[in-house]
């Protein structure tokens, strides 16, 4: 047997290959006696060998669209390690960006060798670009627990905050370092983010696969940039290989919480400027690692666990660096920013003195940011809601040398005496949220405007509890899917969108999702026009057809898509109103009947759904009593999120004095 049909394949695998659901994949098993017979694995997660796999999919005409990276991947991950999948991968890319190259690493084996060969084949086909993208993706999704990466998004807003807070004019030529590059996302983003030529990356990476994954990518990314890289692999603290180099920026996502940095033979080390940074507290030793490496006026952002912030045994270096002028900034990042996902990371913000001394400048303040209230609840995993955190945390960096300008709610500019007591704790929630404490002015017209809804809320009380229901009478009903073949509506299904993004200025239009529906209900994404299946015009009903966010409404802004699970009902107006259609199906009950399951993740049959039979006359008084009741429902919702910020307003200003005696 060949090491190529000696290799394993999930019926997850398989789906993936072939571009399809499991359950496809299941149903050809279980249909066709010519499928693969299972050489491994269990009854309940069975292995198959990909030779055969393949040999199967193509002669049933089930590969006509995939490509040959699909392939590719099980052979890498049959090789069994992590370092020489990685390795192999890394060389992979070398070969097809330079198809002479045919020196592979000494430490690949017979079989890696043989795969990076295949794999330049079919990059040269299909893209070299792609096939390692498609490579190094599934390398960290597959070894995902033993890595840290830094998302691209937060990758991106690091780079843009070190670019803005960086002092000097725009010039082509700048240096920028990353002492803990992992696979390069930091480098990668620096790179996209900044538009001038003739950027130098310096890197480095203890692990000598992540070394050499980052060093392909960014030679992939030189094709498009003006950049020059040095990528080495070795411990930046141990044995710094940039010694005596400077940069125009850094960016740097460390290892945290590892005791075994180097303290005891680093100890007299000329880097540590502000103290030697206690055992417990290497990314201290981070933090002056790349202050040490920074030209005068260059700036750098590193992420940090929140205990950095607080420690005792830290804060005779937070006090040296905020009396230096070196820390600028710490913004708090909503859960699920980075890795520990749990964990409510930090940036700090750090620039060296532009005149390169050591002093800070006079009425120095530092920019303290909380931008935790930018998570996306309702998902599974916490989320930042990335466009606004971006946006909110450039707009308050903007105001980082700009004593006169005010920083946006959640972040205050601290005076260096408020910081420097006896804890030197530079946590933003602590100083954010009493700078956000009403004044008696705000105060008094929170409760105006209390008192305004309590009247509108008792107003359309009184007219919902003087509706007179007659007892005893049954209305005949009909289901959706009845009025659908009557003619009175057209039903049409969302769908997921394509995966490919609107093309830059062509007609796009919003996209919402049951996702946001758990959010805000704010359409959170964008579809080329003509690629939904159904789009929403004003006056349409839109159902939400999943029992955890079972709704139903009148469509009223612009034209959006609606995704997977999202339905539209488009009527005709001579024979039903909207919004009391909208209303009848929008029934608590309507909604438990039509379920598919009990449980809240549960499907909704749409064409279960129970209409009353009434005349289009007598449906209009129905539709305004629907309004009014969903009004109301609107302005309890609200009075309810006003009356708990009065309570923990006047909590906070009860809690801090002030009553007259």
């Amino acid at each position: 047997m060949s090491a190529r049909e000696a290799v394993p394949v999930s019926l997850a695998e398989i789906a993936r290959i072939a571009g399809v659901g499991r359950a496809a994949v299941s149903n050809w098993r279980r249909r066709h006696d010519s499928f693969p017979t299972r050489i491994g694995g269990t009854d309940v997660s069975p292995q198959f060998s990909l030779a055969e796999v393949e040999q199967w999919l193509r002669d049933n005409g089930k590969l006509r669209d995939i490509g040959g990276r699909e392939l590719l991947w099980p052979r890498f991950e049959a090789l069994g390690s992590r370092n020489e999948s990685g390795l192999a991968i890394a060389a992979a890319a070398r070969r097809m960006r330079s198809p002479g190259t045919r020196t592979t690493p000494p430490e690949l084996s017979a079989q890696a060798r043989d795969l990076v060969a295949e794999t330049a084949k079919v990059g040269r086909k299909e893209g070299p670009r792609e096939v390692f993208e498609f490579l190094l993706q599934r390398w960290l999704e597959t070894h995902v627990r033993q890595l840290s990466t830094t998302p691209s998004q937060l990758a991106a807003l690091m780079a843009r905050i070190a670019l803005a807070v960086r002092l000097g004019p725009a010039q082509d030529g700048l240096a920028l370092l990353d002492p803990a590059c992992g696979t390069g996302h930091l480098a990668a983003a620096a790179v996209r983010e900044y538009d001038r030529a003739g950027l130098e990356v310096l890197a480095c990476e203890r692990d000598l696969t992540l070394a050499a994954l980052t060093a392909a990518r960014l030679e992939f990314l030189s094709e498009d940039h003006d950049i020059r890289t040095r990528i080495v692999s070795a411990d930046a603290l141990r044995d710094d290989p940039f010694a005596g180099s400077k940069a125009d920026i850094a960016l740097c996502n460390p290892p945290f919480n590892e005791r075994d940095w180097g303290y005891a033979e680093l100890a007299t080390d000329q880097r540590w400027t502000h103290g030697l940074p206690p055992r417990t507290e290497p990314e201290l030793a981070w933090v002056q690692h790349l202050l040490s490496h920074l030209k005068p006026g260059g700036a750098a952002v590193i992420v940090l666990p929140p205990a950095v912030a607080s420690r005792k045994a830290g804060r005779r270096i937070r006090g040296s660096l905020l009396r230096t002028g070196a820390l600028r900034a710490v913004v708090s990042l909503p859960p699920g920013s980075a890795q520990p996902h749990s964990v409510s990371l930090q940036l700090w913000i750090l620039r060296a003195a532009p005149d390169g001394s050591a002093a800070a400048p006079p009425s120095q303040d530092a920019l303290l940011v909380d931008a935790t209230r930018f998570a996306r609840p309702g998902t599974r995993e916490p989320s930042p809601d990335w466009d606004s955190l971006g946006s909110y945390v450039l707009t308050a960096m903007a105001t980082l040398d700009q004593p006169d300008r005010e920083p946006p709610q959640g972040a205050v500019q601290v005076p260096l005496l408020d910081l420097l007591d006896d804890e030197v704790d530079v946590t933003p929630g602590r100083y954010t949220a009493a700078a956000a404490e009403p004044s008696r002015k705000e105060l008094a017209g929170k409760w105006d405007e209390f008192g305004s809804l309590l009247t509108d809320l008792a107003d359309h009380a009184t007219r919902l509890s003087a509706l007179d229901f007659e007892a005893g009478t049954a209305q005949t009903t009909t289901t959706v899917g009845d009025l659908v073949k009557a003619g009175a509506l057209t039903l049409r299904a969302g769908q997921q969108p394509p995966e490919s993004a609107a093309p830059a200025g062509g007609v796009a239009v919003p996209l919402l999702t049951i996702a946001d529906l758990l959010h805000d209900g704010t359409p959170s994404g964008m579809v080329p026009t003509g690629s939904a299946a159904a789009v929403a015009e004003e006056g349409d009903v839109v159902v939400a057809g999943v029992a955890r966010a079972f709704k139903a409404w009148v469509h009223q802004g612009p034209p959006t898509a609606l995704g997977p699970q999202l339905y539209l009902l488009r009527v005709d107006a001579e024979k039903l109103e909207p919004h009391f259609l909208a209303g009848c199906l929008f029934a608590p009950a309507n909604g438990r009947q039509a379920g598919t399951h009990a449980s809240s993740s549960s499907r909704v049959d749409i064409r279960r759904l129970q209409v009353l039979q009434l005349p289009l006359e007598k449906q209009t008084v129905y539709a305004e009593a629907f309004r009014r009741l969903r009004t109301f429902e609107e302005l309890l919702t609200t009075a309810g999120g006003s009356g708990k910020e009065l309570v923990s307003d006047m909590s906070d200003r009860l809690a801090a004095g002030g009553l007259p005696a």
